[in-house]
């Protein structure tokens, strides 16, 4: 007789296995990041965006400085990839979401930009970049999130954005549309 509260818990190596497996789906889904070739440093549930550096990101050789549209690109990427990461996590944590069922498509369809406002702090240097999203607010239909790029020190950001999305409604069993409508 299997009892649910003597349940063994997972080892931590599957737990971390599948997280990175649904980055990797979520991640998956945007080409425009493996066009940039933004990578995603996952620390439990806190995602930090790394944009490599690369001399095609240079706008303004004179200085040089990475192009504003890269950089506007690479923070609203953040807040999208950040918003479907909260999306999936409990999921990912229950299990629900595992590599099979990420195969087969399971994956929340990702939140549409409404706006987003970038500042420009100061020039982005021809070295790596580093971005962190945080989400001020999640509803079940709006979402509010603020990104921050920095490039050698978190204390001196490059860049910051504010953004607002229009969440995709959850996927119900039996759902064909994947969250259309």
């Amino acid at each position: 007789m299997s009892d649910s509260r003597h349940k063994r818990p997972e080892p931590v190596q599957v737990i971390k296995e599948r997280r990175d497996a649904a980055l990797e789906a979520l991640v998956g889904r945007v080409p425009y990041i493996r066009f940039l070739g933004v990578e995603f440093d996952r620390r439990g549930d806190e995602l930090t965006a790394v944009l490599p550096f690369k001399d095609d990101l240079i706008g303004n050789p004179f200085l040089p400085a990475i192009h504003g549209g890269v950089i506007a690109g690479f923070l609203e990427i953040t807040a999208i990839v950040g918003l479907g990461w909260a999306q999936l996590w409990d999921g990912v944590e229950s299990g629900a979401l595992d590599a099979k069922a990420l195969k087969d498509g399971a994956m929340p369809r990702l939140p549409k930009t409404i706006d987003m406002t970038v500042d420009y702090l100061r020039s982005g240097l021809p070295r790596d970049a580093y971005a962190r999203a945080r989400i001020t607010r999640a509803g079940r239909r709006y979402a509010s999130v603020q990104v921050e790029g920095w490039q050698d020190n978190r204390d001196r950001p490059f860049a910051q954005a504010t953004g607002h999305f229009l969440m995709p409604r959850p996927i119900e069993a039996g759902d064909t549309s994947g969250g259309l409508s």
